[in-house]
């Protein structure tokens, strides 16, 4: 089971990596591999995606160099037993 320790509104990263990424309508896309971020400011910039499913592919998303879709994170629209996106916010 997943450690879910949450400190108000504050999840710990390792509380949604291998979480399933679903949409809004509930496509599965694959799982939270990692999470980026802006070092200076901490922003949140990306869901970095792994064991992505072939609806996601078909998206042409950005990918890192390591060949991973990346989801903006401004995508995420809430967090619970999955990480849920947009659909539309992921293209835009």
């Amino acid at each position: 089971m997943a450690d879910m320790r949450v400190e108000g509104d504050r999840k710990f990263s390792k509380t949604l990596i291998n979480k399933t990424v679903v949409s809004q309508s509930g496509k599965a896309f694959g799982l939270v591999g990692d999470i980026v971020f802006e070092t200076k400011s901490g922003e949140l910039i990306h869901v970095v995606l792994k064991n992505p499913t072939p609806h996601i592919e078909k998206l042409e998303l950005e990918k890192n160099k390591e060949g991973s879709i990346l989801i903006p994170w401004s995508a995420v629209v809430a967090m619970g037993d999955y990480l849920v996106v947009n659909e539309a916010d992921m293209v835009a």
